[in-house]
């Protein structure tokens, strides 16, 4: 075979791969804002009381949060393809058993092990990304990643909307949610023919203890966040709160015990004191929390004050989404100067351009002229805020550690996400006694301020990882003047060790 066909079959099946781990992402992403759009069908064909209904929507999210970093660490335990295939197994199951449930009881249950069974599948995605690309194929790859994170609710948001006002079955919800079973056993055939087998490693147990701990402290998180709005943040929250601070404080000393003993820790506390770690797992937190807090403060806008539809709502944010589409697969053809400024640069030009939304918006009407090129402009700052920075990420971190970083990202887009919805749709619904306009507005000068603190995030996220360079720089200056054997001196081996994915050039 010539080195060119060799070269054209790589590339085709590093794409069947990637479509496959991106169509269980995409299934995972868009599960919880379906079930969203379906709840007023459901309500009236199940006959579900308004505390059933909340907590069915609401189910998806507290499952997938309390499991996620524990899927993620089961990757190392069971094999990331393993661990995919079950994830998606389940989640194709749980599906088929949602849009088929008789009871809300029955329904319930289904929700619950969908979110369960996203938290195994999705860490993977992100986790086999690391492992099987390297160079620019990772960035690419990682910009695809980032599109369907991001633009899974709007794409939800139109599906779910079709399925639902198209009536296919007598309760026109469960098409919503059947629609992930035959998909699913799609990707599944796929991932059965294209996973590459998991690499040899030493055997890595669980941390029961530690999952539980941090499954706990994810609740206390995640709940009050949830429900407490709505509920008109009754007293229960407060000690919910408390206990997610004493938690996390009870969890990190755990796995530093259990690092000591030279046990598997269930996430490795070491990822965050790599440079730059820290301040962009704040910018992935914050910028999803602007994007979530934008989209559910537009949706309010839109189907409040100006009378739109659900389906009419997500056809006006797939201008948004189509930015971020756009940019997320075509950043990496940026030179090398310019991709490094994107991460920056974009959260501020995604606050120029909600800011303008809010500001037009406020009059009470929606000119397309005006708005449909903001919404483009602001989708694709928003990505070039979101893909160079996740892949700045993956790109400090060793192999070995790639479970713990996609477990971090994925907990911290969640985590944004609950406090955008929390915080931002409080600034709104606060401003809407005088008027849609004013309270969306007032909404998007709060976003736009939040932005300017993801740039400052970022910002620090680059010097970290240029400051790991240079000293990786250093080290190489230093091995080329000692000699192979002083090389392997242990403060140059400890060097090496904290650097991470840097030492094969991704950074």
């Amino acid at each position: 075979m010539s080195k060119t066909a060799g070269a054209r079959r790589d590339t085709l099946s590093a794409m069947a791969l990637l479509l496959i781990l991106l169509g269980g992402q995409a299934m995972a992403s868009m599960a919880g804002e379906i079930l969203v759009i379906a709840a007023p069908s459901l309500r009236a064909d199940l006959h579900v009381s308004d505390a059933q209904l909340q907590l069915i929507v609401a189910m998806y999210t507290l499952a997938f949060g309390a499991l996620v970093v524990t899927g993620a660490r089961l990757g190392d335990v069971l094999g990331h393809r393993r661990a995919f295939l079950l994830g998606l197994t389940a989640f194709t199951l749980a599906s088929l058993a949602g849009g088929l449930a008789p009871t809300p009881s029955v329904l319930l249950a289904a929700v619950a092990l969908q979110g369960a069974a996203a938290a195994l599948m999705t860490p993977q995605v992100l986790s086999i990304i690391q492992l099987q690309f390297t160079g620019e194929r990772r960035a690419r790859a990682i910009g695809a990643y980032s599109m369907v994170l991001a633009a899974g609710v709007a794409a939800a948001m139109v599906l779910g909307g079709l399925l639902v006002t198209a009536h296919l079955l007598a309760g026109a919800w469960r098409p919503a949610l059947l629609v992930n079973a035959p998909v699913g056993a799609v990707v599944l055939l796929g991932a059965l023919r294209h996973l590459p087998p998991a690499a040899r490693r030493e055997r890595v147990r669980l941390d029961p203890a530690g999952a539980a701990t941090l499954s706990a402290e994810l609740l206390a998180l995640v709940v009050p966040l949830t429900f407490g709005r709505d509920a008109g943040w009754p007293i229960w929250v407060w000690p919910c709160l408390a206990g997610c601070a004493l938690a996390l404080t009870a969890f990190v000393r755990l796995e530093r015990r259990i690092a000591a003993r030279g046990d598997d820790p269930l996430f490795d506390l070491d990822v965050l004191r790599l440079p730059g770690v820290m301040a962009g797992v704040g910018a992935v937190t914050l910028v999803m929390a602007c994007y979530t807090g934008f989209l559910v403060s537009l949706t309010l806008h839109l189907q409040g004050s100006l009378g739109l539809s659900a389906l009419q709502a997500g056809l006006i944010f797939t201008a948004y989404a189509s930015g971020f589409a756009t940019a997320s697969l075509t950043w990496t053809r940026a030179s090398a100067t310019v991709r490094d400024r994107l991460a920056v640069a974009g959260p501020l030009v995604m606050a120029a351009a909600l800011l303008a939304v809010g500001l037009i918006g406020r009059g009470g009407g929606w000119p397309m002229a005006l708005m449909t090129p903001l919404l483009l402009s602001g989708g694709a700052a928003h990505a070039l805020a979101f893909s160079p920075l996740a892949a700045r990420l993956t790109a400090v971190v060793r192999a070995e550690q790639a479970a713990d970083l996609s477990g971090l990202v994925l907990t911290a887009s969640l985590v944004g996400q609950v406090v955008g919805v929390a915080a931002f749709a409080g600034v709104y619904l606060g401003a809407a006694p005088q008027g849609s306009g004013h309270a969306f507005a007032l909404t998007t000068i709060a976003l736009a301020a939040a932005l300017v603190g993801v740039a400052g995030c970022a910002c620090l996220a680059r010097r970290g990882s240029h400051s790991l360079r240079q000293r990786l720089a250093g080290a190489d200056r230093e091995v080329a003047a000692r000699g192979a054997h002083d090389a392997q001196t242990p403060q140059l081996l400890r060097l090496r060790s904290r650097c991470g994915g840097a030492c094969t050039g991704d950074a």
